[in-house]
């Protein structure tokens, strides 16, 4: 009986320790991934100015205008956005990329402020002033943007409202595609990812991971059990595929980061009535419309002339 039950405390013991492993391991990997992003963080490195000029992003066009902080909630998450109001019947949603926040979107918001079109720059989800523990992939962000739609139109009565995206922020505004969103007359899309599982396994091979299938099986077990989240239903040309709005895409031939690949990826599985591109062929990731400028500009405004009633 003895020797029973030693073996019976020996075994209850591996499974703690196995449990414990479980937490502790998918804690860190998730932490790594996952966590809620400090964008303060961006600012303390040391290549922080050269991305600002790379990005051409002018901080202070922000301190210039009448920024109006807003917020709306989804599952009792409070998001945050700030607001610029154009006098205008015309709105973008801007939502930024990976690790930023809604300043990472001033020369785009610029860029459709300039004609006379109201902004609304959000927070994702764990990112700035936004709340969450858990980054979204776009999977999460979509019913955030969803909000953020309805926030618009009960501001602006009637009006045209264009969902406007950079690489994960790209990806969050492509995954509401095949919803029906009212007063929503495009989509476009700079540089998002096609599925967030290829995403993570491109950044792993990047990185010379090794065990990368036994990493993101613990990875994704892990947040889908502590955090509800199925990175796997992640899937963005799954919704671009039943696309209720035009979307324009647009890529770098020189993206590293999120290969080009990914661009043909979604275009080809958009309905071809509801589909544009264009392809950019220098710069890195979300650098197109530093590199092309004024030609980044006339495709972004034609695609909207000729695509929807906005103009």
């Amino acid at each position: 009986m003895k020797i029973v039950a030693w073996i019976v405390l020996a075994g209850l013991i591996l499974i703690l320790l196995g449990f414990c492993f479980y937490l502790l391991f998918g804690k860190f990997l998730f932490n790594f991934v996952f966590k809620r992003k400090n964008t303060l963080k961006q600012f303390k490195k040391k290549d922080f100015a050269k991305k600002v000029e790379e990005y051409k992003i002018d901080a202070c066009w922000w301190d210039k205008q009448h920024l109006e902080d807003v917020t709306t909630e989804n599952n009792d998450l409070k998001l945050h956005g700030v607001y610029i109001d154009n006098n205008s019947n015309k709105t973008v949603i801007l939502a930024h990329g990976f690790g930023w926040d809604y300043a990472q979107m001033q020369p785009y918001a610029k860029m459709f402020y300039q004609r006379n079109f109201n902004v609304l720059a959000v927070d994702l989800r764990a990112h700035g002033q936004s709340e969450g523990k858990c980054v979204g992939f776009g999977l999460l962000d979509r019913g955030d943007i969803l909000k953020w739609v309805e926030f618009v139109s009960s501001r602006v009565k009637d009006g045209k409202i264009v969902l406007f995206g950079v690489s994960m922020g790209a990806a969050s505004v492509c995954m509401t595609a095949s919803e029906k969103m009212e007063n929503v007359v495009a989509i476009i899309s700079d540089c998002a990812y096609d599925n967030a599982d290829r995403q993570i396994e491109y950044i792993m091979k990047k990185h010379k991971i090794p065990f990368r299938k036994l990493i993101k099986k613990h990875l994704y077990s892990f947040t889908k059990h502590v955090y509800n989240f199925d990175v796997l239903q992640a899937d963005v040309a799954l919704q671009v595929k039943n696309s209720t709005v035009p979307i324009l895409f647009i890529h770098s031939v020189q993206d590293d980061y999120v290969p080009i690949e990914n661009l043909n990826n979604l275009y080809g599985a958009t309905p071809q009535n509801l589909r544009d591109k264009f392809v950019v062929q220098e710069g890195g990731h979300a650098l197109s419309y530093a590199n092309a400028g004024v030609l980044y500009e006339k495709k972004v405004f034609d695609f909207l002339k000729q695509r929807t009633p906005i103009f």
